[in-house]
């Protein structure tokens, strides 16, 4: 296969890597973020101290998490066909993708929430500081570097994620390595998918790496 070849074709699997990638990054965070807060908020010594909930949503968690993202992907296909109103092509990628991310991303989350400094939380909560406000105004913008670095993590591993939803119809770089390289024994092909991979991981983690240097810096100014 030349060159001419496999440009079309690893520029529209990059399309849909980058488009099943983003959405379902973002579906994640809304999923993920409240859930990860949540469990820290009701652990024992938290705001909500709640031991059921955080025994109940701890254990759904851990499920989500232990689910090979395979099992997952094809386990989902009547759920997603019911969303979506199919299971092939990218958008309905979207749906396993984010469920598969959302506990990996909560656990995440709740690492970095408590890494914040609980003075700095009895200190707003003795002037009559809300919940609500706590987590705003505290627990989020303390957090916000190791968050982001929680989110560049999450990214990357959903692009690992889209890869192997290529087997199932997914689209995406991952179909293409399957469909025109391992199933043509085109050699080429395959490792132009995965160069092109690895420049997207790259990427990201530069990306976020940036972000984080840039707030740690602003978090030592500020102080």
């Amino acid at each position: 296969m030349t060159w001419s070849e496999m440009q079309p074709l690893l520029s529209q699997g990059t399309i849909d890597t980058l488009y099943m990638v983003l959405w379902s990054a973002l579906v994640t965070l809304a999923g993920g973020l409240p859930l990860g807060i949540l469990l820290v908020l009701t652990d024992k010594g938290g705001l909500l101290q709640n031991a059921v909930v955080n025994k109940a949503v701890g254990a759904i968690v851990n499920i989500g998490r232990s689910l090979p993202f395979m099992i997952l992907l094809i386990a989902l296909i009547p759920f997603t066909t019911l969303i979506v109103g199919t299971f092939i092509g990218p958008t309905a990628m979207i749906v396993p993708l984010a469920i598969g991310a959302i506990p990996f991303f909560a656990r995440l989350v709740e690492t970095a929430i408590r890494e914040v400094d609980h003075g700095l939380v009895e200190a707003v909560q003795a002037m009559g500081g809300s919940i609500p406000t706590i987590v705003r105004k505290v627990l989020l913008p303390q957090a916000l570097p190791s968050l982001v670095s929680a989110v560049t993590t999450t990214v990357i591993v959903l692009i690992g994620y889209s890869a192997m939803a290529g087997a199932v119809g997914g689209e995406g770089l991952g179909s293409k390595a399957v469909t025109y390289g391992f199933q043509r024994f085109e050699n080429g092909f395959m490792i132009a998918t995965v160069v092109v991979l690895i420049a997207i991981v790259t990427v990201v983690q530069l990306l976020g790496d940036g972000v984080v240097r840039l707030l740690a810096r602003r978090g030592r100014t500020a102080t």
